[in-house]
């Protein structure tokens, strides 16, 4: 298959903008010639001449020499913005911005095909680590039971921290902004949202399901304490953010992101720091595990431009899994166990515990671990962040509801 010349228009010329402007330079076998980079601020000084900038993003989506966009900024309704018009001019686009791919997904699919262009977004769901493109080839009519991991390199370099240099939560946080892993407002990160809209991206290729992500359940890291690493350490585990999605019957999955227990047997226990890991379980292929750097601009930049490459050859995401219709619906009506570390009774009453194995409590922290039901959890969604309370998953499988 020949290769097509690709000119392409740059969005955005922050941390994965010069990591991929790096590892295109580096790159040998592309064909490419960056036109312009529209960029927001003119005052910011550039590494490269100001010659390649432009503040006007029409320069770009109305130049019929230019084939591809490159969206790479931060804001979710301009990228919309810039994609959707990208595409109804006739462009193919790659974009890593998950909050717009997972706000937008149905939509965006069905303009792939109205407009009859390719939209790839490998970086928004993985950063270094190809699972989309997996999910789209390997597993394309695979029997998929579950998919969990770490997606998001933030929150495991700051656990990571935690656990193994003893640090406090806050400790953890700064050092990962003065390394480039965090922003200097972390919401996104630590209340678990860059997760879960990556798993709502994860999902539609997994099981042909377009996920709302205001229907799953999420709950970052930002109230863990020293007390809950402490217990982990002294049950020989270790807690890692793990979003999960997975069948609980023929036509039907649930998604959830949680804080989790991991053991040392599982595959998530040694991927520490900025690295992400991703387990699928299949009919056929069994148990496979994915592993690679899910922070910085060169991580992400790979990505990117594997989708760069991918179009070159004019390749486009088929959506099988969502052609085949096979699965219909999204539940939360299931039973987890968790770990519940909290100080106040009433709050404890809240979560509405069933089969409690454990109890323990002291003048300063009381914790629970029992099952509880995930819809009760996604009732909490507002309340819990100015609750005193931490959780976590156990691990431990995941149950039907029983009426």
């Amino acid at each position: 298959m020949t290769r097509e010349t690709l000119r392409i228009g740059l969005f955005g010329y922050g941390c994965v903008g010069q990591g991929l402007h790096d590892v295109l330079n580096s790159s040998s076998g592309l064909r490419t010639d960056i036109v312009k980079i529209c960029v927001k601020d003119r005052s910011k000084k550039r590494r490269i001449a100001m010659s390649n900038f432009t503040f006007d993003k029409n320069d770009i989506l109305n130049d019929p020499s230019i084939n591809l966009v490159v969206e790479l900024i931060d804001d979710a309704e301009e990228a919309f913005n810039i994609v959707s018009t990208a595409m109804k001019n006739g462009k193919n686009v790659v974009t890593a911005n998950k909050v717009m791919v997972a706000r937008h997904f149905r939509e965006l699919v069905d303009m792939q095909d109205k407009y009859r262009v390719s939209l790839l977004y490998e970086a928004s769901a993985g950063a270094s680590i190809p699972i989309i493109r997996n999910l789209e080839e390997y597993y394309d009519n695979e029997l998929l039971h579950s998919l969990r991991g770490i997606l998001n390199g933030t929150t495991n370099y700051i656990l990571t921290k935690m656990h193994n240099e003893g640090l406090d939560f806050s400790t953890a946080l700064r050092q990962a902004q003065e390394k480039g892993f965090a922003e200097s407002d972390p919401t996104l990160d630590i209340d678990g949202w860059d997760a879960k809209y990556k798993l709502c991206i994860i999902t539609g290729h997994a099981y042909g399901l377009f996920l709302d992500p205001a229907e799953v359940f999420h709950y970052g890291i930002r109230s863990i304490s020293t007390f809950d690493i402490r217990y982990a350490k002294e049950k020989g585990l270790k807690i890692k953010l793990v979003p999960y999605v997975g069948k609980t019957d023929e036509n039907t999955i649930t998604s959830f992101v949680l804080p989790r227990f991991i053991s040392p047997d599982k595959y998530l226990y040694n991927v520490d720091d900025e690295y992400n890991g991703v387990i699928t379980e299949a009919a056929f292929a069994d148990k496979q595990f994915f592993s690679g750097k899910g922070a910085g601009g060169h991580a992400t930049g790979s990505a990117v431009l594997s989708d760069i490459s991918a179009n070159s050859y004019g390749y486009k995401y088929e959506y099988k899994k969502y052609q085949q219709g096979t699965v219909s619906n999204h539940t939360r009506d299931l039973f987890l166990e968790i770990y519940l570390r909290y100080r106040k009774e009433k709050d404890r009453k809240m979560f509405g515990f069933k089969e409690v194995s454990e109890y323990f409590s002291s003048k300063f922290y009381k914790y629970v671990i029992g099952t509880v039901n995930l819809e009760t959890l996604y009732s909490l969604r507002d309340q819990l962040p100015a609750m005193d309370v931490f959780i976590v998953k156990t691990g431990r499988k995941v149950m039907k509801a029983r009426h």
